[in-house]
């Protein structure tokens, strides 16, 4: 299991994959806003969303788990 982890605090804008969806290395999951900033969050490898830990409006912090690929 691979997790794709926050690289900062913010709010959760959108959500760009579902589990069970493949993703490919680079590809923007989510993207998260930060300070005004909108902060593309992408896989760093390629694989299968196996979990998605965090929807639309959440707050996430520095490091947190926001995407699990298997």
């Amino acid at each position: 299991m691979k997790e794709i982890t926050a690289s900062m605090a913010g709010t959760v804008l959108n959500v760009l994959v579902s589990e069970g969806e493949s993703v490919s290395a680079g590809q923007t999951v989510m993207m998260l806003e930060s300070m005004k900033m909108e902060i593309p969050i992408e896989a760093t490898e390629a694989g299968e969303v196996s979990t998605v830990n965090f929807n639309v409006g959440d707050f996430v912090n520095e490091g947190d788990a926001l995407v699990v690929l298997k």
